[in-house]
């Protein structure tokens, strides 16, 4: 049954085996500070997703007794078990990508030489952008957090793929200038 699970499902159960019981509302600020960047997750799956993650027993939902009785879900081991299956499975499904910007690239033989330097300066502006945010990500990282090492990785890789847009871009603007 868990064979099933959509990737935000897996970010839901990663979210609260890292970080403990949280609300539907915790878990989308959680994604804004985290995966939103690489896995844009709706705002409204993030609310779909925990209940029926309680339905197969991988969560279990507890509403607050006082305040707003929100709804908390918690990690239950089949859901941890889960969780464990699908870290430890190698394979992945192939990458998606959706970048507008690679659209207008296919197309840029159709453009002026002009249109296609200020495509491609903008573009290395906005990955040189996200480069310089993963960097400051990464020095803010805490050291005690059992976290960090994986956020690390994961930093680095982004910091090295926006880079590598950043070179590509600036030649491409060079060239076509």
């Amino acid at each position: 049954m868990t064979d099933e699970l959509t990737p935000s499902q897996y970010v839901v159960l990663g979210l609260i085996a890292r970080n403990g019981p949280m609300t539907p509302y915790e878990l989308k600020g959680r994604i804004e500070q985290g995966v939103e960047n690489y896995w844009p997750i709706p705002h409204a799956q993030l609310y779909r997703d925990p209940p029926r993650l309680a339905e197969l027993g991988l969560l279990t939902e507890r509403a607050e007794e006082h305040g707003r009785r929100r709804r908390v879900f918690h990690l239950t081991d089949a859901g941890r078990e889960a969780l464990h299956r699908w870290l430890a499975d190698p394979t992945s499904s192939p990458p998606e990508t959706r970048n507008p910007a690679l659209l207008k690239l296919t197309f840029t033989d159709l453009a002026s030489p002009a249109e296609v330097a200020a495509l491609a300066r903008t573009q290395a502006a906005r990955h040189r952008q996200w480069a310089d945010a993963y960097r400051q990500r990464l020095a803010d990282l805490d050291p005690a957090d059992p976290a960090t090492a994986s956020r690390t990785r994961l930093l680095e890789l982004g910091i090295r793929h926006e880079q590598n847009y950043v070179d590509f871009w600036e030649t491409l603007a060079a060239e076509s200038a």
